[in-house]
């Protein structure tokens, strides 16, 4: 398991060429501290779309990752940008990105596949400072 720091997030993100974004949602529930982290770093208004697809162990509950909550938004205009913690197969963003079709939107993850993808380097388990 890989250990990374919120110092080393930071790192990460001052390196990265973000687009001038407005709102982030984070992808409940994983998705909702790395959210929080990068709406404070980019000043940016924050929301929870709420999805899920596999349990605690990372086995999936479902066939396909289902929509518990995502709230009315008034997304005109706006440029979204959708985090997730971890995004392997890329199931959950692609269903999270179908609800928000037509809206300008990109997807960034900390690991895995994404627009943006924070540590690309990483293919093992990460121990997230979130979850100490």
């Amino acid at each position: 398991m890989v250990p990374l720091s919120f110092k080393e997030i930071t790192e990460r993100l001052k390196q990265m060429d973000l687009p001038e974004i407005d709102l982030v949602i984070g992808i409940g529930s994983g998705g909702v501290p790395p959210a929080t982290f990068v709406a404070f770093y980019l000043n940016a208004d924050l929301e929870v779309m709420t999805l899920n697809y596999r349990d605690e162990k990372n086995t999936p509950r479902f066939d396909e990752p289902k929509v518990l909550h995502k709230p009315l938004w008034n997304l005109e205009g706006k440029r979204i940008l959708l985090v997730d913690d971890v995004s392997v197969s890329g199931k959950t963003l692609k269903t999270a990105l179908e609800l928000l079709k037509g809206y300008n939107v990109k997807t960034l993850a900390m690991k895995g596949k994404a627009d943006f993808v924070l540590f690309p380097e990483i293919k093992d388990c990460v121990k997230w400072p979130w979850k100490e």
